[in-house]
């Protein structure tokens, strides 16, 4: 399972139309990102693997 801390930035890779998202939270395998398109989404570590991105390279 990958390892996300408060700050990274993540794409959602089912769901690139939500955008860059930053985590807000990651507790256990529940991770709170903040995405640009779709606001705050709980997202189970567990299920889906967020993608790491550089904020500066979109």
């Amino acid at each position: 399972m990958q390892r996300l801390v408060p700050g990274d930035w993540v794409r959602h890779p089912d769901a690139p139309d939500w955008g860059l998202g930053q985590v807000q939270s990651v507790i256990g395998v529940r991770a709170t990102v903040n995405f640009e398109h779709r606001g705050k989404v709980l997202i189970d570590l567990s299920v889906v693997s967020l993608e790491s991105v550089d904020p500066n390279q979109r």
